[in-house]
């Protein structure tokens, strides 16, 4: 499989966990999604939240436009629930136009941007594309164990699941 058709796919797979995860948490109750659960970020609220500054504030936009925003890990870039996931659903959707517009050999060159700390960085574009998604995966899979720990139903994320049922919500 090519660099584009791989990632366009990895894309794909991301529009569709998120909307299954942002479907799941519009069940619960204000007070549980904002609720401490022992989560990295605390809340699902805030775990959303952080999803919304480091794949579509840093990363896409460190992808995109070649630069680096400052924006702090746990910022609280929107305190709307549905805002909130608006925002996640439109961002989630721009990489797959993103990724189609990747010239050929981008793919093997790397991706220079400055870390949170003011560090120059450099590193393989292909495989801090795939860190964007993995990230991606690894919250959502936080956020499945609170809904299952607050005894909320959570869907099916698993990778090889949206292979066998791609357009299932």
């Amino acid at each position: 499989m090519d660099a584009v058709a791989h990632f366009t796919q990895l894309a794909r797979y991301n529009v569709w966990a998120t909307a299954r995860v942002l479907d799941a948490v519009r069940a619960l109750p204000d007070g549980d999604y904002r609720r401490d659960v022992g989560l990295f970020y605390k809340s699902i609220h805030g775990t959303l939240n952080h999803l919304l500054v480091g794949e579509h504030h840093l990363w896409f936009v460190r992808f995109a436009e070649g630069i680096s925003p400052k924006v702090a890990l746990d910022a609280e870039l929107e305190p709307d629930r549905a805002r909130l996931d608006a925002r996640l659903r439109e961002g989630a959707a721009r990489w797959a136009p993103l990724i189609a517009s990747f010239k050929p050999d981008r793919w093997n060159g790397t991706l220079d941007y400055t870390t949170m700390r003011g560090t120059a960085a450099s590193l393989p574009f292909a495989a801090t594309l795939a860190h964007v998604f993995n990230h991606g995966t690894h919250h959502r899979g936080q956020i499945t164990a609170a809904l299952t720990a607050l005894g909320q139903p959570c869907p099916e994320l698993d990778f090889v699941y949206f292979l066998q049922n791609p357009t299932k919500p």
